[in-house]
């Protein structure tokens, strides 16, 4: 199996994503809050993914010892100190997770619920029951409970899988469309993320993780076709997850009737 014939057995799938009716019912910063306050925990997980791949790809232990890839230590090094210390809208260095926050913040998104499941959060070895005792939502504990399964696997090419293949497209462009509409001023620290978020997600990533997958996998049959499983299972929770957000949309839109 090649990264072509994946890419080919996902298209079902990230279809479904990019049709989704989720995309169409965002109308309002109303939508936007319930969309925030849930799509919050994806964007906190990705950071999981990210570390657990600069475990396993770059050198983080003593004595230093030279990464395997240097190109892909590089790749990953890079999206690290982008992700977790970046220059936010004032210039002062801020990982996108708490920009994200702020965002939430400004449009009036709780952040409670999330800072209160953080708190709870201590050692990967209990993450798993700490997301199952949590009070999330089920399609919210799914999601995460998929994603450290993963990365407790230990296994870079399904870490990587989960890391390319199961994040969002269109988000951004949405986004950033009723932020316009609303009037961009109003809202300069979700302006800023996204607009960021737009230019660092851009042509080069993409093609680098696919080459990282290639690189992880190599001729090893078994791995391709956990990373074909890998991904397809990372789809498949995100569309469960869209599919809450998107009730939970339409029954605040009949309350507010």
């Amino acid at each position: 199996m090649k990264i072509e014939e994946i890419e080919v057995s996902l298209l079902p799938l990230r279809d479904q994503l990019r049709t989704h009716e989720l995309y169409k019912s965002l109308n309002s910063l109303s939508d936007i809050k319930i969309f925030m306050e849930n799509h919050v925990y994806a964007v906190w997980d990705f950071m999981s993914l990210l570390k657990g791949l600069q475990i396993h790809l770059t050198c983080t232990t003593l004595p230093w010892q030279p990464a395997k890839n240097t190109n892909t230590a590089r790749f990953i090094n890079e999206i690290v100190l982008e992700e977790e210390s970046d220059r936010d809208e004032e210039g002062i260095f801020n990982s996108h997770f708490e920009m994200y926050l702020d965002a939430m913040e400004e449009v009036g998104a709780s952040t409670s619920n999330v800072k209160n499941f953080l708190n709870s959060v201590s050692n990967i070895e209990t993450i798993l029951e700490v997301i199952e005792d949590s009070n999330l939502n089920v399609a919210v504990k799914n999601f995460l409970k998929f994603t450290f399964e993963v990365i407790k696997t230990n296994e870079p090419h399904k870490i990587a899988a989960a890391f390319t293949f199961g994040r969002e497209e269109l988000i951004p462009d949405m986004f950033l469309e009723i932020i316009e509409q609303a009037g961009e001023e109003e809202y300069p620290k979700l302006g800023y993320y996204l607009k960021r978020h737009i230019e660092l997600d851009g042509d080069e990533h993409g093609p680098l993780s696919l080459k990282m997958i290639q690189e992880l996998c190599g001729i090893d049959n078994k791995k391709w076709l956990e990373v074909a499983e890998c991904s397809k299972n990372a789809l498949e929770k995100r569309v469960q997850l869209w599919d809450y957000i998107l009730l939970e949309i339409r029954k605040n839109a009949t309350v507010l009737a």
